[in-house]
């Protein structure tokens, strides 16, 4: 059995494994629930999982999710082998919970197997895992901090990018969240200050927080060190968000900002130790009806590469964009319609300088990606979630390159299909 089948047969066992356990304690808390109060199942439904549950506490809430995948690609492979094949590599599954110690402190922890072809074969990971404490709150205010691994506040989507349920459609736009670099976006270990304050002019929230990336995805590395010896580490870095909402979220506006901050220590000949800088601005705005949601976000991300030599040293800015509108069908039944957008440079947008600087060992379309999607998302029963997208590219700016080695192989023009099905309890 070679590595790829063996890790293959892993992944599907370990997934079929969680997915018993957390069966058996669905199907458990189901049985022991209907003995249970109204009051009982709303204030903790893991209660009688255990015996009764009473000797945990009535602030702790425990749910979890499990998503399988599907992934078919006229060309280029996407999360596996998906070249004109079906790539079943596709799996996130987790369990996350949040207990309020004292009516001031939270702590909240995820904890995830998500399965992603070569582009995530991490397998389990703390996703977050955190404390909040309030330490001012009033009527209408409210500061805190938190502290640990933390989701890292960047635009609309990304702390909630882990849930499927909680994603507007099952890849959100790869122009600012990329999944090839999805750990890396999702959180980061450090601390945050935040606060809210509700006027009648509308309500206003900030985050502002230091923080140290973890670098674990494998596309990152492969992106630097190219399978060549090396170690790549975060440095302290900085984000910082405000947002405000108007009638309780039918408007939505915000603006990030962000210093991330990698070092890479050389361990080989071919490259010299260097910093990789990134300064992501990302503008931020939804309208929400009472049946459609109309959403877009634009990015403008500053890229410096110092202390590597001629040619490596690099500034570029990119900017990615997309434009979004959902509607609401039916109580069960929901599209999606979007055009997504990114250059990697904005001075060479259709990746021709770059390209020939390369000898054509990195083609133009690598460069861009524009991305335009359809998908229907249906819960046809409670907590069971089906989706399915159809994706029209012309690029391949955010497809991982340790899932396409060789670039000059992959196909300017190209399409994908995405099914997902998914249960949250």
């Amino acid at each position: 059995m070679n590595r790829q089948t063996n890790a293959d047969h892993c992944g599907r066992t370990y997934s079929l494994y969680l997915a018993l356990i957390i069966s058996q304690l669905f199907i458990g808390n189901t049985v022991l629930a209907d003995t249970a109060t109204t009051d009982d199942k709303n204030d903790n439904w893991f209660a009688g999982t255990w015996l009764d549950g009473s000797w945990m506490p009535q602030t702790v809430q425990i749910h979890g999710f499990l998503s399988q995948g599907f992934v078919h690609t006229s060309d280029n492979n996407f999360f596996g082998k998906s070249d004109d094949s079906v790539s079943t590599n596709y799996r996130e599954l987790g369990i996350n919970g949040s207990w309020r110690v004292i009516p001031e402190l939270q702590l909240s922890m995820q904890v995830v197997y998500r399965d992603a072809g070569k582009t995530d074969d991490l397998g389990v990971r703390i996703d977050y895992g955190f404390a909040d404490y309030s330490f001012y709150s009033t009527e209408s205010t409210l500061l805190g901090l938190k502290g640990g691994r933390v989701p890292t506040p960047l635009g609309f989507y990304n702390e909630s990018r882990d849930v499927l349920s909680s994603r507007s459609t099952i890849l959100l736009p790869q122009s600012m969240y990329f999944d090839k670099n999805r750990n890396l976006a999702l959180s980061a270990d450090g601390g945050y200050l935040h606060g809210e304050h509700r006027t009648e002019l509308g309500d206003f929230f900030f985050d502002f927080g230091a923080v140290i990336p973890h670098i674990d995805d494998p596309d990152a590395k492969f992106a630097i060190t190219r399978d060549l010896p090396g170690k790549v580490d975060g440095k302290t870095s900085w984000i910082g968000r405000i947002a405000y909402e108007w009638q309780s979220g039918r408007v939505r506006t915000s603006i990030t900002y962000a210093d991330f901050n990698v070092k890479y220590k050389s361990e080989n000949a071919v490259f010299e130790s260097g910093r990789i800088q990134f300064n992501p601005l990302i503008f931020s705005a939804q309208y929400n009806g009472e049946d459609w949601s109309l959403t877009g976000e634009y990015a403008f991300t500053h890229r410096h590469l110092n202390d590597f030599g001629a040619p490596l040293d690099s500034n570029t800015t990119s900017i990615g964009y997309y434009i979004q509108g959902t509607y609401q069908f039916t109580s069960w039944m929901e599209g999606v319609i979007r055009y997504d957008e990114l250059v990697i440079d904005k001075d060479d947008s259709n990746g021709k300088q770059f390209s020939a600087s390369t000898g054509g060992l990195v083609p133009a379309h690598a460069r861009f990606a524009e991305d335009l999607t359809f998908g229907l998302r249906f819960t046809l029963i409670p907590n069971l979630l089906f989706s399915a997208e159809y994706h029209h590219i012309n690029g391949t700016g955010w497809l991982a390159d340790i899932e396409n080695k060789d670039r000059t192989k992959t196909r300017k023009r190209w399409n994908m299909f995405l099914w997902m099905v998914s249960y949250n309890f």
